[in-house]
């Protein structure tokens, strides 16, 4: 949106005080965010700002009475941001909501090769699909979202190479549920991430964004491929919410804590380090204190680098929000005890002292690091130095916290003693890894020829040691 703003004239400022118009992207997920967006109409009409308010709490509830009479842009159509600025600023209320369709079939929204003015200008952010498959009755996102929608293979390939060719150095692909791609239009995610790589250039990386259990566990195989593919950072969110299989079941998760556990089980053997990082929802209203236990003991378990505890908020609307909650200091107390057994661990320790490739990418919030990122996507600090930033780094671990890691920058000349495998973690992943012998491979039929052949060979080795052994 601020993209095409900026290209039709206007002039975007961070100064909100600034500002003429305040345009409001909303999140509907937790109550919290939406009293954020409650509080910053507030401030804009006490300051005189003209507001026009886009994203999901007004496309999921348009008849919110903190939004009454002002503009809207639905989730589909920022790509008419222009005319509701243009209409706002003449005094008008303009509200268009609607979806993108070709005939009866939902498409992703506006077009991704839209301009675009990037928070980062290293990062570039695609929205792979809009909507979800899941009818999870916690969440309100579906109101808004609707069901959905992906967007074509060759259009997202399109976008990775204009954002390369301007630029970006890492691509995330995001969207409510990035597992789900393609359901909607016959093809699958492993489908567009086997052609996505291909146009990755070297220095770059490509960073997926949160998949569901149900929609990952038909192509483990190919997502541990692509997961250790040394352009790809070795990084996935799944989200459990709950290790219990009763609470899952009353939340519509469509999967079990089994099958939560397979997808890490199998993506931890076949991807070694991969960073798997997950959510917790504490309090559901319908989760016991036994049915808690299990979510402990899952985290416990696991010991998630990345983990996101949440407490139950009910959201309006949704059938969870009508059923008997827990009580407020019950909810506090469950969320203590998981915050505590995960702030015990102290996933990075044994990293002290590795050789780590870094791609740096941001800037600290102390404002005295940059924030680079390893293969598995830990976050690793190293100084503020000009030149750093979008580089690729070989980076010497001499400090480990809980949530980051320090690196000291190990320059060429200093490295030439030690085995390239070793100080480029990446090209070992890659030499080891089974998308050498398939990354041109798309067809299951090829996979099996390439077994058989190997098979046959294992067999005849066995026959030749046999035959000299008898000799």
């Amino acid at each position: 949106m601020a993209g095409l703003l900026a290209t039709y004239g206007y002039k975007i400022t961070d100064d909100a005080m600034s500002a003429d118009l305040w345009l409001l992207n909303s999140c509907t997920v937790k109550t919290p965010s939406e009293d954020g967006l409650r509080n910053s109409i507030t401030s804009a009409h006490s300051l005189g700002k003209k507001v026009v308010v886009a994203g999901c709490v007004s496309q999921g509830a348009p008849d919110t009475k903190f939004i009454e009479g002002l503009s809207i842009v639905g989730v589909q159509q920022i790509d008419r941001v222009v005319e509701v600025v243009e209409e706002t600023f003449k005094g008008h209320s303009v509200r268009l909501f609607g979806q993108k369709k070709e005939g009866v079939k939902k498409l992703g929204g506006a077009s991704l090769h839209l301009p675009k003015i990037r928070k980062n200008p290293l990062i570039e952010i695609i929205a792979i699909n809009t909507g979800c498959l899941n009818q999870c009755t916690y969440c309100k996102t579906k109101h808004a979202r609707g069901e959905l929608g992906s967007y074509p293979i060759a259009d997202i390939v399109e976008r990775g190479v204009q954002s390369f060719a301007e630029g970006v150095r890492e691509v995330w692909m995001t969207s409510e549920d990035t597992g789900a791609y393609g359901r909607d239009i016959g093809v699958t995610l492993p489908d567009l991430l086997y052609e996505f790589v291909k146009i990755i250039p070297e220095g770059c990386m490509l960073r997926l964004g949160m998949t569901n259990p149900p929609y990952i566990l038909d192509y483990l195989e190919d997502m541990a491929v692509i997961l250790s593919h040394p352009r790809v950072y070795s990084f996935l969110h799944v989200p459990v919410q709950a290790a219990s299989d009763t609470v899952l079941e009353d939340m519509k998760r469509e999967y079990t804590c089994a099958e939560f556990s397979r997808v890490v089980d199998f993506l931890r053997a076949k991807v070694p380090g991969i960073t798997i990082a997950t959510d917790i929802i504490c309090g559901f209203p319908t989760e016991t204190e036994d049915d808690f236990e299990e979510t402990l003991d899952l985290i416990k378990k696991y010991q998630f680098p990345s983990l996101f505890i949440n407490q139950f908020f009910p959201r309006p609307g949704t059938p969870a929000a009508r059923m008997k909650k827990i009580p407020a200091d019950k909810v506090k107390l469950r969320t203590k005890k998981a915050s505590e057994i995960f702030q015990k661990q102290f996933p990075y320790t044994h990293k002290l002292g590795e050789l780590q490739t870094i791609l740096v990418t941001e800037v600290a919030t102390d404002n005295k690091h940059y924030v680079g990122h390893n293969k598995f996507y830990d976050q690793v600090l190293v100084p503020k130095i000009e030149g750093y930033m979008g580089q690729s780094l070989t980076v010497k671990i001499v400090e480990t916290g809980k949530h980051f890691l320090k690196g000291k920058v190990i320059e060429e000349g200093e490295i030439q003693n030690i085995p390239s495998s070793y100080s480029n973690p990446n090209k070992l992943a890659f030499s080891l890894n089974p998308y050498n012998m398939v990354q041109n491979v798309k067809s299951k039929s090829s996979v099996w020829n390439f077994l058989i052949v190997l098979v046959v060979g294992v067999m005849f080795q066995m026959l030749y040691i046999l035959y000299r052994n008898h000799r």
